[in-house]
């Protein structure tokens, strides 16, 4: 009989072994997010479940395809009186944005999934015109075959140029416009209710100094329906990467420099490994050698063996409580990907040294597992939701960048209180990714310099069973949003990031004037979206902090049961974090009844 070490061990050179095979491209697609049944439709993000586990359903769709299909389905919307989401072919947006009211099933869902034909350049202004439904890839192919280049997009490509506008999407820079997309678009059609004499929808053209087009760069999906929308280019141009894999002593004190340094430098920081990896990665002439392209790791299709056997190790070694298992696991993945520079490809095949040289748009965003056959079943992206594979939680948060040094400086003192192996479980993923975005004019971007970070970490099967150091990971989300007041990424976060969300934002006031200038009966507002874009808390049930659904203030948030307590923090002592205690688990048990 194999016994659990030798498992795990077995399992681990599985996933080791398989990683260094190669791998088609060719894999099954990612689902379609909505799903109909003739009597209802339901709709999940791209990871299968909503942060809350709730399901989202609309009686109806509608999927137009030109600009006057788009305006007539927000036109027989705004006559029946529905409340009307919009909704992508790909919709990986974590927070509920996209979910119509759960009070009344007077709803319908508009998808731009077939609203994706038109991609219209003009070379001599450097600008393109394209439909909202069009992806990313479709975008930047387009453009650089007009000899032009898209500055900023976000990593991912698996968005449209209407759902990334949207949310506020974003690459890294602090060079010229900055690195979030929507502080390159130049004008937005936007499909909003009418009156009767207007045919019950209009479309507005915005652009310029217009109050309405701050608001729109970045709206969340409550305004309408973005049509189409107007993005600068430039001259095309190549990108050159080298990653060094370094230590992170200063990361508190080199961060601004090295922004102003690299035009597309990020910084990817281990704490459990003491390590930090700096991206430099500047523009080179387009006529430069490199044909490069950026196939990163945690993008590309996975077998399906590897992602299930990652997960189930992962989730054996939190049931087990095994720090030293998570640490094995961060620290092979991130020598692996040290080894693969983390899916640079010299000349589109394999990584053989640095630089890597290539097109801004092999270069910028990445997702291969998304171009696939539905006839390959044994390759996925990691976390499609219909295998075991991979489930996270994504912590997104965007501080000033006068006070992000601060925020090293405390998680560094945070891990000596603690021991760096706690943190081990965000080393698994991708540690604190660290990127940069300028001020924009946006109402709901920006308004000053700021230093984005990224973090994943475990999510288990259950929301009623607490995670390993759960309660560090919390206080360190907490640290950031309420200590140093970060504000959270729209597409991504659990609840509680979204508490206080309107006080971050000087313009606030004059996004919501908008919000009731051009649709005043709520028609595009839902408790979901609501919750979001207001920071309210509506959560306060038994367990409600495992998930973030609520900071904790009594025990009964958390698991006592399970021996999870609602607690200060070890180092920010107003943080409110579930821990784990062994001495009150009896006592606890005992008051339950469980020990009789």
């Amino acid at each position: 009989m194999l016994n659990f070490p030798t498992l795990i061990t077995t399992i681990f050179s599985l996933i080791i072994i398989l990683s260094f095979l190669p791998q088609n491209v060719n894999a099954k697609p990612p689902p379609n997010p909505v799903q109909c049944n003739g009597k209802v439709c339901t709709l999940k993000n791209g990871y299968g479940v909503w942060g809350d586990r709730r399901d989202c359903t609309s009686p109806s769709i509608s999927y137009p395809t030109t600009e006057e299909e788009l305006r007539l389905a927000v036109a027989n919307a705004n006559r029946n009186k529905l409340k009307v989401k919009v909704v992508t072919k790909f919709s990986h947006t974590i927070p509920k944005l996209a979910c119509p009211s759960s009070k009344t099933n007077q709803t319908t869902l508009i998808s731009t999934e077939r609203y994706n034909s038109h991609i219209e350049i003009d070379t001599k202004n450097m600008v393109v015109t394209v439909d909202a439904g069009v992806s990313l890839r479709d975008l930047t192919n387009k453009v650089e075959g007009a000899a032009l280049s898209l500055v900023a997009a976000p990593y991912w490509e698996g968005v449209t140029v209407g759902g990334l506008i949207s949310t506020g999407a974003h690459g890294s820079s602090w060079w010229g416009k900055g690195g979030a997309v929507h502080d390159h678009v130049v004008g937005i059609s936007l499909v909003v209710p009418g009156k009767e004499s207007e045919g019950f929808a209009k479309v507005l053209w915005l652009e310029g100094n217009d109050p309405l087009f701050k608001a729109a760069k970045v709206s969340l999906g409550v305004l309408g329906v973005i049509s189409k929308v107007k993005l600068s280019l430039e001259p095309a141009f190549k990108r050159s990467i080298t990653y060094d894999f370094t230590k992170d002593d200063d990361i508190e004190q080199i961060y601004v420099n090295h922004a102003k340094k690299f035009e597309f430098g990020d910084i990817t920081w281990y704490p459990s490994k003491y390590t930090a990896v700096y991206r430099y990665d500047n523009r080179v002439d387009i006529n430069t050698s490199g044909d490069g392209i950026n196939d990163f790791l945690g993008f590309q299709s996975q077998s399906v063996l590897v992602s299930m056997a990652t997960r189930s190790t992962e989730k054996a070694f939190e049931n087990s409580k095994d720090e030293k298992g998570k640490c094995t696991m961060a620290t092979t993945f991130m020598a692996y990907k040290q080894t693969i520079a983390n899916g640079l490809k010299n000349n589109k095949l394999i990584f053989t040294n640095y630089p890597v040289i290539g097109t801004q748009a092999n270069i910028q965003a990445s997702g291969s597992c998304l171009y696939s056959s539905p006839l390959r079943l044994d390759l996925t992206c990691g976390w499609d939701p219909r295998i075991k594979g991979l489930s996270f939680y994504e912590t997104t948060a965007i501080f000033p960048a006068t006070k992000f040094g601060d925020f090293i400086k405390d998680v560094k003192k945070l891990r000596d209180l603690i021991t760096p192996q706690k943190l081990c479980g965000i080393d698994i993923y991708n540690g604190f990714l660290v990127r940069y975005i300028k001020a924009s004019d946006a109402y709901l971007g920006q308004h000053e310099d700021s230093v984005v970070v990224d973090f994943n970490y475990y999510r288990g099967d259950d929301p009623n069973i607490p995670r390993l150091n759960q309660d560090v990971l919390e206080e360190i989300e907490q640290i950031a949003f309420f200590k140093y007041g970060a504000k959270p990424h729209w597409a991504k976060n659990r609840k509680l990031a979204f508490l206080g969300v309107p006080k971050k934002f000087p313009n606030w006031n004059k996004f919501v004037e908008v919000k009731k200038q051009v649709d005043p009966q709520g028609m595009f507002s839902s408790e979901w979206s609501d919750e979001v874009l207001y920071g309210e808390n509506r959560e306060n049930g038994d367990g409600c902090a495992l998930e973030g659904l609520c900071i904790c203030s009594e025990d009964k948030h958390c698991s006592p049961s399970k021996g999870y307590f609602c607690k200060p923090g070890f180092l920010y002592s107003n943080a409110r974090v579930c821990r784990f205690s062994q001495g009150e688990i009896l006592s606890s048990n005992l008051d339950l009844g469980v020990i009789s």
